[in-house]
C-alpha cells in the first residue's frame, strides 16, 4: 500500500505500531541504566557524575511515560477512524 493512499486510520495505526515498538526499547534502556545506577552509584558519586546518570534516569522514565500517554490517546483515536465493517450477508442476498 503507498503512503498516498493510506488512510487517517492506517496512519494512527501505524504510529501506535512505531510508538509501541519504541516503548519495548525505552522500558529495555531505563531498566539497564537503573541496574548500572544500583551497581556503580557509590563510584559515580565520587567521580561527581551521579547526578548527571539521575538526571538522565528520570528524563528517560518521563519519556517512557509520554509515550505510554501518547499510545491510550491514539488507541482511543484508532477506534473513532475504524470504517464500519461492511455487511456481507445484505450485499450477497441481494443478488438472488
Amino acid at each position: 500500500m503507498s503512503t498516498d493512499a493510506k488512510t487517517p486510520f492506517d496512519h494512527v495505526n501505524d504510529t501506535v505500531t512505531q510508538l509501541k515498538e519504541m516503548r519495548h526499547y525505552s522500558k529495555g534502556n531505563v531498566e539497564r541504566l537503573t541496574t548500572q545506577w544500583l551497581l556503580f552509584d557509590g563510584d559515580l558519586k565520587k567521580l561527581k557524575q551521579a547526578d548527571r546518570i539521575e538526571d538522565l534516569m528520570v528524563r528517560a522514565a518521563e519519556l517512557h511515560e509520554a509515550i505510554e500517554a501518547e499510545i491510550a490517546v491514539l488507541e482511543d483515536l484508532a477506534v473513532t477512524l475504524q470504517p464500519a465493517a461492511e455487511d456481507a450477508s445484505g450485499a450477497t442476498g441481494t443478488l438472488h
